[in-house]
């Protein structure tokens, strides 16, 4: 009965760890169908690069600094309970992968490539490890101290802080240092060039992706069969709804907005998807929706911050709406499952955008001043797809 227990825990997190990694190819069609034509290769390569990168960061010093595990015993060892601790760390190292995918969608057709490899290992190895472990394994005290202050630990289920505020607010750091697109805006700060989507049948491929992994990414998140919750999958599919009607009427009808509001939603209940009424899931993910149209829009046209996909706006700021909403939603009197406060909510979210807004600007502040972030302008120009990778996604012969 244990093997067969072990077994089934298994085949379980393998199964989420599958579904997490098939989402990566969801970030990479998102953005190949945002990006213009001379810069989808580039997309395409550096999506499936950036997470190799981060497999190596992760599986040597990553997982070492959140939960203090070394892989570096015999395979004997590590197949102990029909190798649960490794596909568990399979399933977390797609999470900690999803970094580096939501940053590059940020700095999208202007980023030097090798530069954003070197960022990503750096951020998969200790930044993000840093936080993962104070929020999911006790590290340092932080979680002690935040119950002893705000009446309850803080409570992220599948990573609306750790994982998308994380990467949405590291994502904001490096779109800063980077600058906007050549030509985007104007001397007087108007808009010059809108650069619509290229293909927004690939962009709404990728969305799709992404929905549907989602599920993997945050049922799976029980980690175990025992612990698995019907609520956590209804409560996706609520806030993922309402996160597209949102944006469906906020963003009048723009296909763009609407393909972005189902990850929208999804994004902000990850933290309580597992503690919130299916209705509070669904203003949840409302909420999300509207907010996402509302802040895409106006740091493109009022801040002029260049952020291609929207990352910033999606997962950073979403994701921060999603911290505080479990401890809104989650709570008792709304018909949550308690647990939660306000307080703690709030507080484990401000840390984990301070931690990843300041990570965000040493990493990438430092690779700016020495090798470089930003492609020449003639490169630029040319598009990353030519000038990186010396082919295009279309042939011009055809």
């Amino acid at each position: 009965m244990e093997a067969l227990q072990s077994g089934s825990d298994v085949l379980f997190i393998l199964l989420g760890a599958i579904m997490v990694l098939a989402m990566h190819s969801g970030f990479a069609f998102l953005e190949v169908g945002t990006v213009r034509k001379k810069n989808q290769v580039n997309a395409l390569v550096k999506i499936i690069c950036d997470f190799s990168i981060s497999t190596i960061g992760y599986f040597f010093i990553g997982y070492m600094v959140a939960y203090g595990v070394s892989f570096m015993s015999g395979a004997t060892e590590l197949s102990v309970k029909s190798g649960y601790d490794l596909v568990k760390f399979f399933f977390l190292l797609t999470f900690a992968a999803a970094i580096p995918a939501i940053i590059s969608g940020g700095i999208a057709e202007r980023a030097k490539f090798y530069p954003q490899l070197l960022a990503s290992i750096v951020i998969v190895s200790l930044i993000y490890p840093f936080f993962e472990g104070i929020t999911w394994n006790g590290n340092f005290g932080v979680q002690d101290w935040i119950k002893s202050v705000a009446g309850a630990p803080f409570h992220d289920f599948a990573g609306s802080i750790v994982v998308h505020a994380m990467g949405g607010w590291l994502a904001l750091a490096a779109v800063v240092l980077l600058g906007a697109r050549m030509g985007r805006y104007a001397k007087d700060g108007s808009v010059s060039s809108s650069h619509p989507p290229s293909s927004i049948p690939f962009l709404a491929l990728g969305a799709w992706v992404l929905t549907v992994g989602w599920f993997g990414f945050n049922v799976m998140s029980a980690q175990t069969i025992a612990a698995v919750s019907g609520l956590v999958a209804l409560n996706s599919l609520m806030a993922m709804v309402g996160g597209v009607l949102a944006a469906l009427l906020v963003g009048k009808n723009d296909p763009g907005f609407v393909h972005n509001g189902p990850l929208a939603g999804l994004v902000a209940v990850c933290a309580g998807s597992d503690v919130m009424h299916p209705v509070g899931a669904l203003a949840t993910g409302v909420v999300a929706g509207g907010l996402f149209v509302w802040t895409f829009t106006l740091t493109q046209n009022k801040w002029k911050i260049d952020d291609v996909l929207g990352v910033w706006p999606l997962h950073g700021l979403c994701g921060a709406w999603g911290g505080i909403a479990c401890g809104i939603f989650g709570s008792q009197a709304l018909g949550g499952m308690g647990g939660v406060t306000f307080l703690s909510q709030l507080m484990g979210t401000i840390l984990g955008v301070v931690i990843a807004l300041a990570g965000g600007f040493i990493v990438y502040g430092s690779i700016k001043a020495t090798m470089g972030i930003r492609l020449s302008q003639e490169d630029e120009h040319r598009g990353a797809d030519l000038s990186i990778h010396k082919i295009a996604s279309e042939s011009p012969y055809e």
